[in-house]
């Protein structure tokens, strides 16, 4: 029970549920996550997405073999929980940033699909984690349509087996109110790293 507890509490933060989002709310229609079925949209911010390879900023690689996406410094086996550590000097982000540190062989998320994935994700300006599934040793299955902006538009076209990290800014996560209790502050730029298993 306190398993399905804890995955229902996973999905709901990716969701952006809050006691805020209830009806009649004022911050309820300022949220930018997205609970009703709608095709991605980069109306809000452009996407930037970076080859598989470290390249240039604001990806690269560190002299530890760690690859280095906006503020976050990743690494770590795929499979097993990355290491991050987050600069919290660097600007928020003003577009999405997508980078692929290990390209799957799988299926490929498609718009509007359901994936399984192990995740943790940090918050930018403080550089605290405020969630992962690895802690809770289970990872999460969720439709994209129900979860914020930045994981709609970024894990599109992902594989399964790979490992991808998303650089979100706050109008493709949270904005100015995000969930109460989350440890996300408002405004906040979002970093997850990603490791998909699966996609229907």
């Amino acid at each position: 029970m306190r398993k399905v507890i804890l995955s229902l509490a996973a999905v709901c933060l990716l969701a952006g549920c809050a006691t805020s989002q209830r009806a009649g709310s004022d911050t309820a229609s300022a949220t930018p996550s997205n609970s009703v079925s709608q095709e991605p949209t980069t109306s809000a911010s452009p996407i930037v997405s970076e080859s598989p390879t470290p390249s240039t900023s604001p990806s690269q690689a560190s002299t530890n073999g760690d690859v280095v996406v906006g503020p976050a410094t990743v690494g770590g086996k795929l499979g097993a929980e990355p290491t991050v550590v987050i600069d919290t000097t660097v600007a928020p982000a003003k577009s999405l940033v997508i980078k692929d540190i290990a390209v799957g062989t799988g299926k490929s998320v498609k718009v509007g699909g359901t994936v399984t994935a192990h995740y943790v994700g940090y918050g930018a300006a403080t550089g605290n984690m405020f969630d992962g599934s690895w802690s809770r040793n289970e990872p999460v299955t969720f439709p994209l349509e129900g979860v914020i902006l930045g994981w709609q538009n970024g894990l599109v076209g992902m594989k399964e087996g790979g490992r991808r990290v998303l650089v979100i800014p706050a109008d493709q996560g949270y904005g100015d109110n995000p969930p109460a209790g989350s440890g996300i502050e408002p405004g906040e730029t979002l970093v997850f790293v990603v490791d998909l298993l699966a996609t229907q």
